[in-house]
């Protein structure tokens, strides 16, 4: 992991040796699994194209499309509570909006969800899957231009994997980055350099993100998102060990342009 001192670039900016963009992953639908990504092109005030565009309602249906506003996620099925989740693997197809649901690699449901059969056959299964889990029918839910994140504002969850394999160290245990399901994820920094980071602006070529808050990790990181076993308490051991849940953080886009694994990172004031 590289050591060396940070070096300044043009004035207020200082670029990080070795730091890159290590991999981006979308989530299409909240609560499935995601979806590595070759490059995307970040818009300001916008999420990662794609990224959590539906949503499965729990019973209740509370989302109003006409209308949207956030909602807390316990409306929908994730993974915090509904762990069976991540036994099922899913693809997306941006042209069609076509899902695709497999489970131990092969195909259980499929339909394109801008299509009312389509949803409804997505339902269909997710109603039998997860029926022990349901307060209601399950419901697809979408609205244009919003986003089913766990927070309300639009923007990218970066993780830093130094501090992933520190949590690895204190835990002795492996921990998959996919646990904390980010949307970028970087590497060749400090354990912890992201928290430095708050309120400074992040530079990968021509994006511009503004990072605002630490996020606060729920009981979906214990999740193994191979096998859907819960088997790690990573908030409790980063509450004992550092006293507080946080892991990672939240930044706005607020200057666009393509992002692609292997480029550089800069922190600005």
């Amino acid at each position: 992991m590289p050591t060396s001192r940070p070096e300044s670039a043009e004035p207020g900016l200082t670029r990080l040796p070795g730091a890159e963009v290590k991999a981006l992953y979308r989530y299409p639908v909240k609560g499935l699994s995601g979806e590595a990504l070759a490059r995307a092109t970040l818009t300001p005030g916008d999420t990662v194209p794609g990224d959590r565009l539906y949503a499965i309602e729990n019973g209740g249906g509370r989302f109003d499309a006409i209308a949207p506003r956030h909602l807390p996620k316990i409306h929908f099925l994730m993974l915090m509570r509904d762990e069976r989740l991540a036994t099922l693997k899913s693809t997306f197809e941006d042209s069609t909006h076509t899902l695709t649901v497999l489970r131990d690699g092969k195909q259980v449901a499929r339909g394109e969800l801008s299509t009312s059969l389509g949803r409804r056959l997505i339902e269909q299964f997710f109603a039998a899957y997860m029926k022990a889990e349901l307060r209601g029918p399950p419901k697809i839910v979408h609205a244009q231009g919003h986003s089913f994140s766990d927070v309300a504002a639009k923007c990218l969850h970066i993780v830093n994997l130094a501090s992933v394999r520190e949590l690895e160290r204190t835990l002795s245990r492996p921990v998959d980055p996919l646990r904390f399901r980010a949307n970028l994820y970087l590497d060749g920094l400090e354990p912890w350099a992201e928290r430095d980071w708050l309120n400074r602006h992040i530079e990968l070529g021509a994006v511009r993100l503004a990072a605002f808050a630490p996020t606060g990790r729920c009981e979906a990181t214990n999740v193994d998102p191979a096998t859907g076993a819960r088997d790690l308490a990573i908030p409790a051991h980063l509450l004992k060990t550092r006293g507080n849940t946080e892991f990672g953080i939240y930044a706005r886009v607020v200057a666009g342009g393509e992002l692609t694994p292997g480029m550089g990172v800069a922190i600005a004031p």
